[in-house]
């Protein structure tokens, strides 16, 4: 129970960080898509700032909701970001809580509480070796490649999509070196600060970010944010399965699991449409050209 706490508070500080950046990325120059001076350029932002707060507190809630349960149950709780963006934006003047499109929440809810439910995820008491490892990282880099290359030249929704499922990616693979970095917190402190699995989770984490920003950037929140909301579950599950050996339920209950992610998708889909997050873009600083 304190980890699906943890957890749900990673997904609210998540969406605090959400839509703090988005306010922030919507302002960034276009000609500083996929370089590092759109980092810098935001840099300059107090909003962009209050936002990467706002991740250093979601990514506190997640490292320690991951040192007591697996990726398979704490990842998909995050997915609780979207439903807490909503109701901050509602907060925001001149809007209200009436405009929350309460029936997306509701439907991502349902279909959140019937993924974890129907999977039953438990923790997983395997520990990866470097020949896991390479595989799995191997395989999350090399389809983060192929999906930023296929975006590079391509403009509108579909690059959303895309940068969208690579950045949940991204994310994923962070958390699985999160998951391992945190179990070394037993060996002591000193053992955490040895242990590769930290450096590459601030690697993988940062790679993550700076996506985040252009998937961001791209503006068709729409698109990107169903992709975000889904792709990180499910990528968590299968490195979790994966790498640390954790269980979930298949056979008749995988009928249950698929209308659970279908319900997250749908859900996601009903929120990202809302007037009430064109509303949110309104009252972004228009973009410099």
């Amino acid at each position: 129970m304190i980890a699906v706490i943890l957890s749900l508070l990673g997904g609210a500080a998540n969406a605090l960080a959400s839509v703090l950046q988005r306010r922030a990325a919507r302002s960034a120059p276009e000609a500083d898509a996929f370089k590092p001076s759109l980092i810098l350029d935001l840099l300059w932002q107090p909003l962009w700032l209050g936002g990467v707060g706002a991740l250093i507190a979601a990514f506190v809630f997640q490292a320690a909701a991951l040192s007591m349960a697996g990726l398979a149950l704490v990842q998909p709780l995050l997915a609780s970001e979207l439903p807490f963006t909503m109701i901050l934006i509602a907060w925001l003047p001149p809007s209200g809580l009436r405009q929350v499109p309460w029936t997306g929440v509701v439907v991502l809810t349902a279909g959140l509480a019937a993924l974890l439910i129907a999977a039953s995820p438990s923790e997983g008491l395997g520990t990866p070796g470097p020949g896991e490892w390479i595989i799995a990282t191997a395989a999350t880099v090399g389809c983060a490649a192929a999906l930023v290359v296929a975006a590079w030249s391509i403009r509108g929704p579909l690059r959303g999509v895309l940068l969208g499922v690579t950045t949940s990616l991204g994310f994923a693979l962070t958390a699985a070196f999160m998951r391992t970095a945190t179990r070394a917190f037993s060996d002591g402190f000193a053992a955490v600060l040895t242990s590769w699995e930290l450096y590459a989770m601030a690697a993988a984490g940062a790679a993550s970010l700076f996506l985040l920003q252009n998937a961001l950037q791209s503006g068709s929140l729409v698109a990107v944010q169903p992709a975000l909301t889904v792709t990180d579950p499910a990528a968590s599950i299968l490195l979790g399965v994966g790498l640390f050996d954790e269980s979930i339920r298949t056979g008749p209950w995988m009928a249950a699991e698929v209308l659970g992610i279908a319900a997250i998708l749908l859900g996601s889909a009903v929120i990202a449409r809302s007037p009430l997050l064109h509303d949110e873009r309104a009252v972004t600083p228009t973009r410099r050209e």
